[in-house]
């Protein structure tokens, strides 16, 4: 079940986030919309908590049909077509590079939970060891430093991309899981 689940993750993320920032872009240029009669407008009195049952229905059966054969064909034509049209290639394109890496199983964006200073001196934070910092930036850098990912509490999604020297870094004996959780539940959660 986790692996469909995970499978339509996949597919809905980036398709979800190109086609919410096309709606936006569309919305605020198009202000037409505001003519349309309120009976087409869609009735607001529907059952409390069906948008998130919907959701999550469609998410898996997303998953549960591209994990076979004519899912996959459907969806590389799709993704084929989506990069054919211009505005839509490089945002879908870039959104689907972050969630394949963040989403992969066999990916590994966060390779270990470490402890660092942040905001300032004196506090601390727990963060995700993403990699080294690229050649044309460490050339500048005196000594070895290391990319860290500091997400913000409770929204994983959103943080801070830091470079640190690797002495300023402490490495924790506890999951990428494990932090994940204790960061989203805003430390009520404590790991092991």
């Amino acid at each position: 079940m986790r692996k469909y689940f995970i499978t339509g993750l996949l597919v809905l993320v980036p398709l979800s986030i190109t086609a919410w920032v096309l709606h936006l872009v569309i919305s605020t240029m198009d202000q037409s919309l505001l003519l349309i009669p309120e009976k087409w407008l869609p009735d607001d009195r529907r059952p409390s908590g069906l948008g998130t049952i919907l959701t999550v229905a469609i998410v898996f059966l997303t998953g549960l049909l591209t994990n076979n054969l004519v899912g996959n064909f459907m969806i590389r034509q799709w993704e084929k077509l989506l990069h054919r049209i211009p505005v839509v290639s490089s945002l879908y394109g870039s959104v689907k590079q972050v969630s394949d890496t963040l989403f992969s199983e066999s990916g590994n964006a966060f390779r270990k939970a470490v402890l660092v200073q942040y905001p300032h001196a004196g506090s601390r934070t727990i963060g995700f060891l993403t990699g080294a910092p690229a050649t044309e930036v460490q050339k500048h850098l005196d000594g070895e430093y290391i990319s860290v990912y500091v997400p913000t509490t409770p929204n994983p999604t959103s943080g801070f991309f830091l470079m640190l020297p690797k002495k300023d870094v402490i490495e924790l004996d506890m999951s990428v899981d494990a932090a994940l959780k204790y960061i989203v539940s805003m430390g009520v959660v404590v790991p092991e």
